[in-house]
């Protein structure tokens, strides 16, 4: 059975179109990544859990940013790992500068046996659904496409 996670799109209307917050993941196996390792803010769901509920307190975890409804909700993607990513998007804006990110413990450098802590988020950025294609995953692009023909419809 596929994992499951779930996620939220914070999007805004700029001067030059919609625009959507995408964060990129911390740790140092990430530190040197840019062009297709960004994503929406998003983790697994627990048992039990409601995916809303699950891609609400993810958001929070990961941004530190207010979440607001309402919510639309998108079509689910599926990754290449196999995980499945339910998402769904609201308005609103914020400064990606004040990121606050929830932090994993990792052994650092590897066999050293020495535990280091970083967070499981390091950078943030709203950008257009041009940029967002270069930045994103090629499987969870598919998410700002159909927000984009949401809002315009």
């Amino acid at each position: 059975m596929p994992k499951i996670s779930a996620g939220l799109i914070m999007y805004r209307r700029a001067s030059g179109g919609l625009e959507v917050l995408l964060v990129h993941p911390g740790g140092p196996l990430w530190q040197h990544k840019d062009a297709g390792w960004w994503s929406i803010p998003k983790g697994e769901i627990a048992e039990g859990e409601d995916a809303l509920a699950a891609a609400r307190r993810e958001f929070v975890e990961e941004t530190g940013f207010v979440v607001r409804e309402p919510f639309i909700e998108l079509t689910p993607v599926q990754l290449r790992s196999g995980k499945i990513v339910h998402a769904w998007a609201f308005e609103g804006d914020c400064d990606p500068a004040a990121l606050r990110s929830n932090t994993f413990t990792l052994e650092w450098p590897p066999r050293s046996g020495k535990r280091c802590e970083f967070p499981e988020v390091d950078r943030a950025g709203f950008f257009t659904a041009a940029q967002a294609r270069e930045k994103m995953s090629e499987r969870q692009f598919p998410l700002v496409e159909e927000l984009q023909r949401k809002l315009q419809g």
